[in-house]
């Protein structure tokens, strides 16, 4: 398979371009850094890229939003440019698998098929991909199997959950999630008063936390809540309170000199600051 073109085109769409220029950079008489990355040593940027984007879309910074954007593009051009050169594929493979896909998923646009509202749509959208894996030669042994174990921890067990619902292994309702969590958590108690400090102890402390977090995550899907944005949101309003009970201290120096009990009530005055701020009263 043949390299993309080392040499960027001023007068090339600026996708084109794009590609071209990622070549240049990987080209032999291009830039060391790029030169030296491989699909592992890149990944990791991929990822904080991805939250990156998140963060722009939950504050409403179109214009980082859009830069964003380009630096997730920048992800998909290093790894095909890698793959090319490597000889499995190229961007225009990329573009031409998902096209194909695209169409071959949407027959309610693309063909024939009838599809009045977007559950039928998505009901379609998995039948499809089913019988794909049926005929693909790579199929696994298991329908969890195509889940990356390497993706975040709420996004998988989310992924895992639905994936086990769709052959009918799930809680019936939201009521066996709220029990199931509160046997999680009497088993995390139990574990928390056997043996403390102990190796035993600690990992299946982590255990039961784990299950617990699992528990959750699969309560938030029951939900239709999204567990990333939620625990997102959560992180975001400790952010806005935690600032608030520094300033009404004095500084973040100023808090080290507070006791518990003062700790605790500068929080709760800060919960009343941000809720006031926000127009909205949270726990």
């Amino acid at each position: 398979m043949a390299l993309l073109s080392p040499e960027p085109s001023h007068e090339a769409d600026p996708i084109a371009e794009a590609v071209a220029i990622m070549a240049r950079l990987r080209a032999p008489n291009g830039c060391p850094w790029d030169r030296e990355q491989t699909f592992d040593t890149i990944k990791r940027h991929t990822l904080e890229e991805t939250y990156e984007v998140f963060d722009a879309i939950e504050r409403r910074a179109w214009p980082d939003l859009k830069d964003e954007l380009g630096d997730l593009l920048l992800q998909v051009l290093f790894y095909a440019q890698m793959a090319s050169e490597a000889g499995h594929f190229n961007i225009h493979d990329v573009a031409a698998n998902l096209n194909a896909k695209l169409i071959r998923r949407h027959p309610h646009i693309f063909g024939d098929v009838e599809a009045g509202d977007s559950a039928t749509v998505l009901r379609n959208w998995e039948q499809i991909k089913r019988e794909e894996k049926k005929s693909s030669a790579t199929q696994k042994d298991s329908l969890l199997a195509d889940i990356p174990r390497s993706m975040p921890a709420t996004l998988e067990a989310g992924k895992l959950g639905s994936r086990a619902a769709k052959v009918g292994f799930d809680w019936p309702d939201v009521d066996g999630l709220f029990e199931k969590l509160n046997e999680e958590i009497a088993e995390l108690k139990q574990e928390l008063q056997a043996a403390p400090g102990q190796a035993s102890q600690i990992a299946a402390v982590e255990e039961e936390l784990g299950d617990l977090l699992f528990t959750a995550v699969n309560l938030a899907r029951h939900l239709k809540v999204d567990p990333e944005s939620a625990l997102r949101a959560a992180n975001a309003k400790f952010r806005s309170r935690f600032a608030a009970m520094e300033q009404a201290a004095g500084g973040p120096e100023a808090l080290t000199t507070h006791n518990p009990e003062q700790l605790e009530e500068l929080w709760s005055k800060a919960k009343a600051t941000v809720a006031s701020a926000s127009g909205a009263s949270h726990s």
